[in-house]
């Protein structure tokens, strides 16, 4: 596809959103020379900051608090916000008129000439989307990161250089439009895969239907990094059509390409040669899953090209990722950690696996539609004290937690508030010097919160200001 293609085409945007990513679709668009149709069923005031982002731009036309049935029957495309499921009426009118609809990475990969590596997993994937620029950057070439976290995608295309390679981090719901697109990135890691978004998709199946998209479509010469701890994953590495390099905790694997970590040690495999790369006592990361994340990152650069000693001095120099177990701060003994983007049970899960010392955890928020057992048992066995935040995932975590309690002998005490000073307030007050207050919801952040970052950003600023 060319860039061309856009001048003079009427496009409509669905979904302008509060995050970005709408922003810098529209910004392409017209910088480009297309004629855009920006709608939205929020209004004009909730899309202020949006809207602000925008004030400079001409060709747009604005629809909002309404989707109109033209602007998606009389126009030349429709690029849909990626979170919006493609059995909405609008994007199913717009098919059945065949007008092409399309995702913002939809559109990146068909107009980007540069290497991708993409990154996929339920979670991980932002943690190891850095961690791979972060090597890439201290190896002297030119990364740019697409899409990891809040950053938009289609108005990366005009920083990208001949020299370029893009870290793309890529949610199922934007794999969701390689389907048509028929690609794949030519370096693919896929960290984990287990239930999330169940608010979104039917099945399972339809999940991993768009996970697989990170592979699927390789080349014999591209390279697909799998994690083979992960049962689903590990059933995948056998579709592969490229390379594969295989990662793996605990495993001692001799043959083929790998990163496997073993008795505490981990090793780079290149298929001729095993070499130990570093101890896992000197990963800058707390936590097991975090391992993986690192191996995944070691996987993906070797197969770019990076030689062991750059990839292992990078590794030892990383120092996290916001909102993902970040230490915030320490007040009268008492550490501080965000990890808001523990926005399922399974995440929240690991989280608490990853301390040794006493924990207060605030927890809960919305439900998508997932299990919570496993969660209300660690919470139980592993935790001195919660608060949560309200919302349907509290409920159905509270009840698990009550009938866990009554196998047993435990007694726990739990508060539930509706804002972010409250939680932190009552978890200071049970915390005593040496225990850990450690915010990992395993659940969504809808109605109190903008989102997930801004439920840690709010976190953050009440412990520092205690």
């Amino acid at each position: 596809m060319d860039i061309k293609w856009f001048k003079g085409k009427r496009v409509t945007v669905f979904g302008i959103g509060l995050q970005g990513g709408g922003v810098g679709t529209i910004r392409f668009l017209v910088e480009n020379g297309a004629k855009v149709i920006a709608t939205d069923i929020k209004s004009k005031k909730e899309l202020s900051h949006s809207l602000e982002q925008l004030k400079d731009l001409k060709n747009i036309e604005y629809v909002l608090g309404q989707h109109r049935q033209e602007d998606f029957t009389k126009v030349d495309m429709v690029i849909k916000t990626p979170q919006a499921p493609w059995t909405n009426k609008h994007i199913k009118l717009a098919l059945s008129n065949n007008i092409p609809v399309e995702v913002d990475s939809s559109l990146f990969f068909k107009l980007c000439k540069n290497l991708i590596i993409g990154i996929t997993g339920t979670k991980g994937k932002t943690t190891t989307s850095h961690l791979i620029y972060h090597i890439l950057k201290k190896s002297g070439k030119n990364p740019i990161k697409i899409g990891i976290g809040q950053m938009p995608v289609l108005d990366r295309l005009k920083i990208l250089k001949k020299n370029s390679v893009v870290v793309f981090e890529l949610s199922s719901w934007r794999l969701s439009g390689l389907t048509n697109a028929k690609s794949s990135p030519q370096i693919g890691v896929f960290t984990n895969f287990f239930p999330d978004h169940m608010n979104y998709y039917r099945t399972m199946d339809e999940y991993l239907t768009d996970k697989k998209n990170i592979f699927i479509h390789q080349k014999p010469n591209d390279w697909f990094v799998c994690n083979r701890d992960d049962d689903t994953v590990r059933e995948l590495c056998c579709q592969a059509v490229g390379n594969v390099i295989a990662v793996a905790n605990n495993e001692h694997i001799s043959s083929g390409r790998s990163i496997f970590c073993e008795d505490g040690e981990i090793f780079i495999n290149n298929g001729i040669d095993i070499e130990c790369a570093m101890f896992v006592t000197d990963l800058p990361l707390r936590g097991l899953h975090n391992v993986n994340n690192v191996m995944c990152a070691i996987g993906a650069t070797v197969a770019y090209g990076i030689s062991n000693k750059k990839i292992i001095a990078a590794v030892k120099s990383f120092r996290g990722v916001a909102h993902r177990l970040e230490f915030v701060a320490e007040k009268k003994g008492v550490k501080y950690f965000n990890d808001t983007a523990a926005t399922n049970p399974h995440s929240a899960c690991a989280a608490l696996k990853s301390f040794d010392e006493s924990i207060i955890l605030i927890a809960g928020g919305v439900d998508k539609n997932l299990s919570y057992t496993e969660f209300a048992k660690s919470i139980v066995h592993n935790v001195k004290g919660v608060v949560f935040i309200k919302g349907t995932a509290t409920d159905k975590i509270i009840r698990l937690i009550k009938k866990e309690l009554d196998h047993g002998d435990e007694k726990m005490s739990f508060e539930i508030v509706d804002a972010m000073d409250k939680a932190v307030e009552i978890a200071s007050m049970g915390a005593r010097s040496g225990d850990v207050v450690l915010l990992s919801p395993g659940a969504a952040s809808f109605g109190i919160f903008a989102n997930e970052f801004d439920r840690g950003n709010q976190f953050k600023r009440v412990v520092e200001s205690l």
